[in-house]
């Protein structure tokens, strides 16, 4: 038996084939593959590609396939995604699932625990010893995404252009972003981020620059990392309230390029957690998120998986 594990990320998609046991027998890698931003038919031709490479071109009988993207738990993304699976040849076969889950399973099998996910979106997302699960985030660069690398990169271009003007305090992220995108003046920032298809992908590539920036204690980076911890550790204080997890043992998982790349992010928001979920262990997604997608698959080749409802919407059977 062969499954596909899928993570369609904002950066990089990633797809693993495996066997029944879980192990890997192949990986295929490319872009990103976010709906809103990518499109359908940019999805598609991710999707496609990182299928062929995990198989290797071959034709072979897949059992079950997992998706997980951002976005997917909302109805009119999922008929979308489901229908490019069905143009891919997965008709019957495919669990199309929040990218959230599947890192919480890569992470904690199927016990409970909380992911906190910020790369160049975020999110966080739990799952409670019920099975009833929360959210909070994960709304897209417009609506929300706080704590995100683009969240941060956004406000440290506000910051550059605010100094260039003069309504601002000056700050050395003006040197700095400058010279990542290898431009001579603030004004030249205007085609590089408006003009440019990989825009925000380039934005979100700004968040280790501040990083750096508020490790060398420039206080316009410094306020926008805290604010950036803050954003993280309300998300994540949400959904264990909501499914109130306050005072259980349960782990806390950090995942996603800022939180693996700041390890002064990373260690706030482990901080922040301690008051938040005293019993809580905290700590990295030491996994590949695809792993958890690999193992929703081969669940649903074996009779099926029971997504966990939204506490939201959950309503108990009557007794």
């Amino acid at each position: 038996m062969h499954v596909l594990g899928i993570d369609a990320g904002g950066t990089k998609t990633v797809a693993l084939l495996a066997d029944a046991d879980g192990r890997i027998l192949g990986e295929g890698r490319a872009g990103a593959a976010n709906l809103q931003t990518e499109g359908e038919l940019e999805v598609e031709k991710i999707l496609h590609t990182v299928i062929e490479r995990a198989t290797d071109g071959r034709t072979m009988s897949i059992a079950a396939a997992c998706l997980g993207m951002a976005g997917v738990d909302r109805q009119d993304d999922a008929v979308i995604i489901r229908d490019v699976m069905r143009r891919l040849g997965f008709r019957s076969n495919a669990l199309i699932v929040n990218d959230a889950l599947i890192a919480l399973v890569a992470g904690a099998g199927a016990s409970p625990g909380v992911v906190v996910i910020s790369g160049t979106g975020s999110i966080a997302y739990g799952v409670s010893h019920h099975g009833v699960a929360a959210r909070s985030g994960g709304w897209g660069p417009t609506l929300g995404d706080e704590g995100s690398g683009y969240w941060i990169g956004r406000r440290a271009l506000a910051a550059v252009m605010r100094d260039a003007d003069g309504r601002g305090p000056q700050t050395d992220l003006t040197r700095l972003v400058l010279r990542h995108f290898s431009l001579p003046r603030p004004e030249a920032l205007v085609a590089e981020i408006y003009h440019q298809p990989q825009g925000r992908r380039a934005i979100a590539s700004l968040g280790t620059v501040v990083d750096g920036a508020r490790d060398a204690g420039d206080p316009v980076a410094i306020d926008i990392m805290s604010h950036a911890a803050d954003e993280l550790a309300m998300a994540a204080a949400s959904v264990i309230s909501r499914l109130d997890m306050r005072g259980e043992q349960f782990p806390i998982l950090l995942a996603g390029g800022m939180l693996r790349d700041s390890a002064w992010l990373s260690a706030e928001v482990r901080r922040r957690m301690a008051e938040v979920a005293p019993r809580a262990n905290v700590g990295p997604l030491t996994h590949e998120p695809a792993v958890g997608a690999v193992r929703l698959a081969i669940a649903e080749a074996r009779g099926g998986v029971r997504v966990p409802p939204y506490i939201d919407s959950y309503r108990p059977a009557p007794k």
